[in-house]
């Protein structure tokens, strides 16, 4: 399904944006119709969507061997409204998110550092890494619903 790290980052990119787009509409809902539930459900898709791309984010800068300041910029960009799909677009036009996924050790000495091991297991097996993914996403989902939303209620 996601045979690049560019589909996957371009993926989530876009979700992230179109979560925006609920996020927003909730929103507009709550002070036009007095719809309270619109935010609920637009705001409860955004944050798993947001920590989705995060997630995403880390992983793809990770592989790609990102530097600080691309990596943070990337997962920083899902704080500002639709500010990932641009993001997606200059990371893809300077070339961070070109190739396949590197699931064998090759010469390079990076390879043979930790993290690319471990990169290199998840990635062997997909469907491990999803569900690993797919967990983190949700414990932090289910401990942020737990604290509360943002500024409190009101």
């Amino acid at each position: 399904m996601f045979r690049t790290p560019l589909t996957l980052f371009r993926t989530l990119a876009i979700a992230e944006a179109v979560s925006w787009t609920l996020l927003i509409g909730g929103l507009i809902l709550r002070a036009t119709a007095d719809l309270p539930i619109a935010v609920s459900i637009g705001g409860g898709i955004h944050g798993f969507v947001f920590l989705a791309y995060g997630a995403t984010a880390v992983l793809v800068a990770l592989h790609q061997r990102w530097g600080f300041g691309p990596a943070a910029i990337a997962v920083v960009s899902a704080v500002i409204p639709y500010a990932t799909v641009p993001t997606e677009i200059w990371l893809h036009r300077t070339g961070r998110l070109r190739g396949a996924w590197r699931l064998d050790e090759t010469d390079d000495p990076r390879d043979r550092r930790p993290t690319d091991r471990v990169l290199r297991f998840f990635l062997r097996r997909p469907a491990v890494l999803a569900l690993a993914l797919v967990a983190a996403v949700a414990l932090v989902f289910a401990v942020l619903l737990i604290v509360g939303p943002p500024g409190g209620k009101g």
